[in-house]
């Protein structure tokens, strides 16, 4: 799975947020993958506008990736680097940078820790990560929902649905008492006093 945030005047600008779910590359390849999003992003006339600046997490081989592909679809105009972090120094002392990667620079740029650009491009960077962990906290969520609540006698798609409505989370429904259970619509004392039963057989809940 992969990510792509995009800013306006420094600013997040959410309705530009897409995920992509790599669909072509088969087992782990960085270089593919990237080359496959920036294929689906940029070769779509549906997307919208071309940005100014197009930032490339990673460093010099996600970014040939990403140029390749971009040539080939004979897309000209946005600046394209990589955004690429780095440490040095002894173990124990060691220091984060950031790496600019340019088209055609064998070297990347070092940029200056406290600067306002470095801080911007970080910021982009953090926020495609940051994106990219809650959808998959979300699809986590999701996987726990149909493997735990599904599993509960008498817990329907109808009373999972009011269950996760009134708690929030799965993990909030297992430390729930059976009179919380049961103050939920359409949850009866019996059902309420399964939901118990089941998470204290399974070694969690409350006792």
């Amino acid at each position: 799975m992969a990510s792509m945030v995009t800013f306006e005047n420094n600013r997040p600008e959410k309705r530009g947020y897409k995920k992509f779910k790599i669909k072509g590359v088969a087992g782990q390849d960085d270089f593919a993958s990237m080359a496959e999003v920036v294929r689906r992003r940029y070769g779509n006339p549906e997307m919208g506008e071309l940005p100014d600046l197009i930032l490339i997490d990673g460093g010099k081989g996600q970014l040939n990736a990403a140029l390749s592909v971009l040539e080939e679809l004979g897309i000209e105009g946005p600046d394209v680097f990589g955004l690429a972090k780095a440490r040095s120094g002894e173990s124990g002392e060691e220091r984060e940078f950031e790496r600019v990667f340019l088209p055609g620079k064998s070297d990347p740029i070092i940029l200056p820790p406290a600067s306002a650009a470095t801080h911007l491009v970080a910021r982009v960077r953090d926020e495609a990560h940051r994106f990219a962990i809650e959808y998959h906290r979300k699809l986590r969520e999701k996987r726990a929902v149909h493997s735990e609540l599904d599993d509960i006698p008498g817990i329907g798609p109808t009373r999972k649905k009011a269950l996760l409505r009134h708690f929030g989370s799965v993990a909030k429904i297992r430390e729930a008492t059976a009179e919380e259970l049961a103050l939920v619509t359409g949850v009866t004392r019996k059902a309420a006093e399964e939901i118990v039963v089941f998470y204290k057989n399974k070694g969690v809940g409350r006792e």
